[in-house]
């Protein structure tokens, strides 16, 4: 499982201590409990409880070990709701990464800028983010980090035009990928929508034809605030996909299940350390052996 094992056991393993049959149902009413202190969220627990139940009496399942085998494939199944790939496969494709400042934002940037040109692709970041101070010089030396080129303005110049810029340096110098930053502000929504239109007109007009990926950045530790933020953003700016970072640093890891479940969008990446390495393509079935 390699970094998956950093992940923090879910406490419903205190519940698989003895023999379990179909008919124990404080069993179910515990493991239920335990999942929505997990952040699995109410409606999930109650589906992923109900599920097992069902296919333990179709399927006579009892006993320690089949019993949370059961519980693993349905987890997984209630994580796997589009393809987590990421879909790249335009010269220039485009990655436009959104979420709240102090989520982990611009270190995912660096780490998955890190992965691609580790690909064999030629990517280029977009220091869009022009309101918060030294956010240009942080993903600078996250640009160094990974080996990649970088398009830059001064602090509070307009992130549409650091966005054409770096359209047109991707266009002349045969850039695989180009990484967008924005600002993390989420004061309301019309302000929010307002931007990323921007910059999503942008994309659309200068690189027309381009594979546009929009990955929101969520804090795994915030639980069920992450919930919140993803609803608002989701709503605001469309997402693919999810990128959950400190997944490592808690152990309300079903945050990701509720995510999955409530939304729709796939996580498609978890930080799972401080490193440049750390940053995993998000597999339903190793997570949940990680966390069962």
């Amino acid at each position: 499982m390699g970094l998956w094992q950093k992940l923090k056991k879910l406490s419903i393993t205190n519940l698989f201590g003895g023999s379990i049959s179909e008919a124990d149902e404080a069993f179910f009413e515990d493991l239920e409990e335990m999942l929505i202190l997990a952040d699995v969220g109410v409606d999930t627990a109650t589906e992923a409880v109900e599920r097992l139940r069902k296919k333990m009496v179709k399927e006579k399942i009892s006993g320690q070990e089949p019993v949370k085998e059961a519980l693993r494939e349905i987890l997984a199944e209630l994580l796997t709701v589009e393809d987590s790939e990421l879909h790249l496969t335009t010269r220039p494709s485009v990655i436009l990464v959104i979420g709240v400042n102090g989520v982990g934002k611009t270190t995912s940037i660096g780490k998955l800028a890190a992965r691609l040109k580790g690909e064999g692709k030629r990517v280029l970041l977009c220091a869009g983010d022009t309101f918060r101070a030294a956010a240009a010089d942080q993903l600078e030396i996250w640009a160094g980090r990974a080996g990649c080129e970088i398009v830059r303005q001064h602090e509070g110049a307009d992130p549409g035009a650091v966005l054409f810029d770096a359209l047109q340096a991707a266009k002349a110098r045969g850039v695989d990928v180009v990484i967008c930053d924005t600002a993390g502000r989420l004061h309301n929504k019309s302000n929010l929508m307002a931007e990323l239109s921007k910059l999503r007109k942008i994309i659309d007009r200068e690189t027309p034809d381009a594979d546009l990926e929009v990955l929101l950045v969520l804090d795994a530790t915030t639980g069920q605030n992450g919930l919140v933020q993803a609803k608002q953003f989701q709503e605001t700016a469309g997402c693919t996909g999810i990128v959950l970072t400190k997944l490592d640093g808690t152990a309300k890891g079903g945050i990701v299940i509720a995510i999955a479940r409530e939304l729709g969008v796939p996580v498609k990446f978890v930080g799972l350390g401080e490193g440049i390495g750390d940053l995993q393509p998000f597999d339903a079935r190793e997570y949940v052996n990680a966390i069962i």
